[in-house]
């Protein structure tokens, strides 16, 4: 009986497949005239695991989603949510990597010819950074990424950055980080720095993985890059400052209290 239970859990994870879910902000998710760019929102995941999608991941990634879609929608971006095929990463398979380029191919599919800006929560961030190398990418925001230690997969192969050539890619991390190591995706920033100078990682200092006690200057950061990435309009200083500045400077920038109540510089 055990075996058959197994067995049946075995099938039905092997039938569920990746989807987007609901645009925020209301916007439809068929194709639409004067759709500017899309932003896929990538939720944190299992390092294991052969369950489906957890909505507790997605419920922590509302307020980054509505916040993106309330300032994007005047400029034609589309915000929407992945629901993967399940919550695992599961070692060599990259299960939410493979993912987060599926969805990048539907959404040529839909949107035809945009810009798509991955933005990755948790192993979500993990997600993010590994699919950028899809064609439609132009930008990946990686928020407390979990990479694996020494910088290697469950196959011993390092976490790759060559895919990151020709993006502009953000890493936002807690420095008080449990779960995910800080240092671990300050190593990987500086490895691909040297590929990639359109690289910045910022430092939510004595801020947790879930990065709630700065809320508010994370979301406007969020908001700073990935709109300026998909449309013409300039970045704040303080990300433009990021994105110029050579190692180690510009991968650990503190993210300053108060950051938002003017954005402009």
């Amino acid at each position: 009986m055990r075996r058959g239970r197994t067995d049946g859990r075995s099938t039905t994870a092997a039938r569920r497949t990746a989807r987007l879910g609901r645009a925020y902000g209301g916007r439809r998710t068929t194709a639409e005239p004067g759709v500017g760019g899309v932003v896929l929102i990538l939720p944190d995941g299992a390092p294991e695991s052969t369950r489906g999608r957890s909505p507790w991941a997605h419920l922590a990634a509302l307020s980054l989603g509505r916040a993106l879609a309330r300032a994007g929608h005047s400029e034609g971006l589309v915000v929407l949510p992945v629901h993967y095929s399940g919550r695992g990463w599961n070692g060599t398979r990259a299960q939410l990597a493979v993912d987060a380029a599926w969805a990048a191919d539907e959404v040529v599919r839909r949107y035809g010819d945009v810009p798509v800006c991955l933005v990755g929560l948790g192993l979500g961030g993990r997600a993010a950074l590994r699919a950028a190398g899809h064609a439609a990418v132009a930008s990946v925001l990686a928020m407390a990424p979990l990479l694996p230690p020494e910088g290697r997969d469950a196959g011993g192969a390092s976490e790759p950055v060559k895919q990151l050539v020709g993006r502009k890619v953000m890493i936002v991390h807690g420095t008080n980080d449990e779960r995910s190591c800080p240092d671990r995706s300050y190593r990987l920033a500086e490895r691909a720095k040297k590929a990639n100078r359109d690289i910045c990682r910022f430092e939510v200092h004595t801020d947790g993985h879930a990065l709630r006690q700065h809320h508010a200057e994370v979301l406007a950061l969020a908001v700073d890059f990935v709109v300026g990435t998909l449309v013409p309009r300039p970045f704040s200083r303080p990300v433009a400052d990021a994105l110029a500045a050579p190692p180690p400077l510009g991968l650990r920038m503190p993210l300053a209290a108060g950051f938002g109540k003017s954005l402009r510089p």
